[in-house]
């Protein structure tokens, strides 16, 4: 897989929305539910004013769809290339804002119909 190295934030900087695009593919740092900093490779499906809804692409929890603030990214890492073959996709009403009001994950799968998913 082909990477490009983007540039790395501070950690006192939140990473600004601005940075990330729908099927865009990304090497992150998170901050989790208790302040540690975490590792995390991401799809993103749709983003919001306030989050956006991410696949995890790898880890235990790989294909989960998740609802992450923007400010949780402490740090881009680094952005994948995405080819058309291998875009993920979901239905577009499994990412409507309003599914996502009382929830902040769904397990789901993902097609990717250049890879035969």
């Amino acid at each position: 897989m082909q990477t490009h190295q983007l540039h790395c934030f501070a950690e006192d900087i939140p990473v600004d929305k601005s940075e990330f695009q729908v099927d865009g593919h990304y090497a992150v740092t998170l901050k989790d539910e208790n302040g540690k900093l975490r590792p995390a490779n991401i799809y993103v499906h749709d983003m919001q004013d306030n989050y956006m809804i991410a696949r995890r692409t790898s880890g235990g929890d790989v294909g989960l769809l998740f609802k992450m603030d923007y400010d949780d990214v402490i740090k881009l890492v680094r952005t994948h290339k995405v080819l058309d073959r291998k875009k993920f996709m979901v239905p577009a009403a499994m990412l409507k804002p309003k599914l996502w009001e009382t929830r902040d994950s769904m397990r789901t799968y993902s097609s990717a119909p250049g890879l035969g998913k």
